[in-house]
């Protein structure tokens, strides 16, 4: 093999040996990791066992198994099982430990007990990262997405699940039926082994059929009507595909304009984003620790309690108003053809008439006015306005926080373009970590945890792109 580079003789021994130390170079991101666990004070974080009694076998220190999962989620391997193996054949894993190599039983129960401590340390993060002055714009774009449970959506079932998957074993049970009479016309060694094996899979279906019997008396009993067999806390949620769905968690992001770094995350099973904005808003202001923040979501966050809840906190939000009007569909005036008056109380038609105040009501527990004319039924545009007797205009008590919002949304027209350069890119990021599967571990508290550490992996990533590896060592140790 002259005339290629030449490998070294596996068996040969050297007198001496390198330094693991030597494997790893400067800037490698593994020194990252090594050195943000070191500086943080386990203790104050909430982890277990970081002070052992004397007596009784040693235990792996808490620091050792944190950077072995904040390094596999860095390395896209989350199983316990990988990342043990990695731990005996990795050089960078190797080095990170000094040669400790846990068994994955005691990797996964280390996720398992210290959920909240992990979740505190993805927070201890971003703390980092304010200080490095990396949140100087003060604005964030929310946004949320569906990410796929342990749970298959066979082991989903809600009430119309239930009735369409026994329409299906009826319309089996009678096509088996139909197919045993056929079968005892025929030779009988053939009908009988034919017999036999659709009787069996009859009884299998009868078995399906008690068995949805009981999931039916258990749906009753649960308060959102929806049961889930693999991963309890797991729910069927629409995605934007017509006639779609997965079975998962509603993952909600606030990601920063500027670097694109997530200061806020949050993981839900409720399906819709309408009661999150002023929540995630509010979180991302307090890891921030800004007096003022500006938030930028799409049309799904928009629910008056929710801006007006920001309003009060000192977030100015940016949200468009989803288009739901029955009367812009069908061709007719909307809402904002109407022109409200705040000295006067009144609004002002198309057709130039008055709106006047009529009465006052109650409806989902908000406070709104009625307004109408008298002179709807002689308006040449009546068939333009309305289908009733006169056009009749609901004005909610905070109406002025949704018109100041328009307002602002109309001066900043590229607000939607922001929101969508920002914060999609992250959610593709992370799904494309995750795989298929995405959540790996079951129950909402662990999947929160398993959230945390893809969060920080990204983070991380993001400032070591950012400043550069040296730079974020020397920012962790100052």
């Amino acid at each position: 093999m002259k005339r290629f580079v030449q490998s070294e003789n596996r068996n040969q021994a050297v007198l001496l040996p390198e330094h693991l130390d030597d494997y790893v170079t400067e800037d490698n991101p593994v020194r990252v990791v090594d050195a943000f666990v070191e500086q943080l004070d386990l203790r104050k974080l909430g982890f277990e066992a970081v002070d052992r009694a004397s007596n009784g076998r040693p235990a792996y220190h808490p620091a050792v198994l944190l950077k072995i999962y904040i390094y596999g989620y860095l390395n896209r391997i989350q199983s316990s099982r990988r990342l043990e193996r990695e731990a005996g054949r990795n050089l960078e894993l190797i080095w990170l430990t000094s040669r400790l190599a846990p068994d994955f039983k005691t990797i996964a129960n280390f996720r398992k007990e210290n959920g909240p401590a992990i979740r505190n340390v993805c927070r201890q993060f971003i703390t980092i990262c304010r200080k490095l002055e990396l949140f100087s714009e003060a604005m964030v774009a929310i946004d949320g997405s569906k990410f796929k449970a342990v749970n298959n959506r066979d082991r989903n079932f809600t009430a119309n699940k239930i009735e369409r998957r026994r329409e299906q074993i009826e319309a089996s049970i009678e096509r088996y039926l139909a197919a045993i009479e056929t079968a005892d016309r025929q030779e009988p060694d053939i009908a009988e082994a034919k017999t036999t094996r659709l009787r069996d899979k009859i009884a299998v279906l009868k078995e399906q059929m008690a068995k949805l019997g009981e999931i039916e008396t258990r749906l009753k009993e649960t308060p959102d009507k929806q049961i889930s067999l693999t991963d309890p806390d797991a729910r069927s949620m629409a995605t934007s595909g017509r006639g779609t769905g997965t079975v998962g968690c509603n993952v909600q992001t606030a990601v920063d304009t500027k670097h694109h770094l997530i200061v806020a995350h949050e993981v839900t099973n409720v399906g819709h984003d309408r009661t999150q904005l002023a929540n995630m808003a509010i979180q991302a202001k307090k890891a921030m620790r800004v007096s003022e923040l500006s938030v930028v979501a799409d049309r799904g966050y928009f629910r008056g309690e929710e801006i007006l809840a920001c309003e009060k906190a000192d977030i100015t939000a940016f949200v468009p108003k989803p288009m739901t009007s029955n009367s812009k569909a069908e061709g007719r005036f909307g809402k904002d053809d109407f022109i409200y008056d705040r000295d006067t109380d009144e609004y002002r038609c198309p057709a130039g008439e008055r709106l006047i105040w009529r009465y006052q009501t109650t409806e989902s527990e908000l406070t709104v006015h009625r307004y109408w004319s008298s002179h709807c039924k002689q308006c040449a545009l009546k068939s333009q306005c309305t289908t009733g007797s006169e056009r009749r205009v609901t004005r909610w008590q905070h109406e002025e926080v949704l018109e100041s919002m328009q307002r602002r949304l109309d001066r900043t027209p590229d607000a939607m373009a922001i929101r969508r350069k920002t914060v999609e890119h992250p959610f593709g990021t992370l799904k494309a970590w995750m795989g298929a599967t995405h959540f790996l571990t079951r129950t909402l508290d662990r999947v929160r945890t398993e959230m945390s550490l893809h969060v920080l992996a990204y983070n991380l990533k993001r400032v070591m792109k950012i400043l550069g590896n040296e730079a974020v060592m020397k920012a962790i140790r100052a």
